[in-house]
């Protein structure tokens, strides 16, 4: 069983920076197209960032030019680079493969708060 540990979250000032991490067990992740997603309250879950085998990146519009996605394979371990916070950017984060017809139980997530 696949288990996704989320963590690197927490309270920020707009205009800061914060780096998530996702961890999965096992030594799999190199096979597959990995996601950042966020899910504030009230709203659904949405995905944010994704990231190619061969480490090709693609963004959501609302954090482009301001977030970074990237892996470790040898360390099974995808991170999350945000700069330039914002108020809005305030969510629960979640990492999970976005290869389709796979979906994996949900971690618990790692929370992040930008406020002043």
């Amino acid at each position: 069983q696949v288990q996704l540990v989320e963590s690197g979250g927490g309270l920020v000032q707009p205009g800061g920076s914060l780096t998530l991490s996702c961890a999965l067990s096992g030594r799999i992740l190199s096979i597959y197209a990995m996601g950042w997603y966020r899910q504030d309250p009230g709203k659904e879950r949405e995905l944010v960032a994704s990231i190619s085998p061969g480490g090709t990146p693609d963004y959501a519009e609302s954090v482009q030019g301001r977030f970074t996605i990237s892996r470790d394979n040898a360390e099974n371990t995808v991170y999350l680079q945000m700069n330039n916070l914002k108020p809005e950017d305030t969510a629960i984060y979640y990492c999970n493969s976005v290869v389709r017809g796979i979906l994996w139980d949900w971690g618990q997530g790692t929370q992040v708060t930008v406020s002043s």
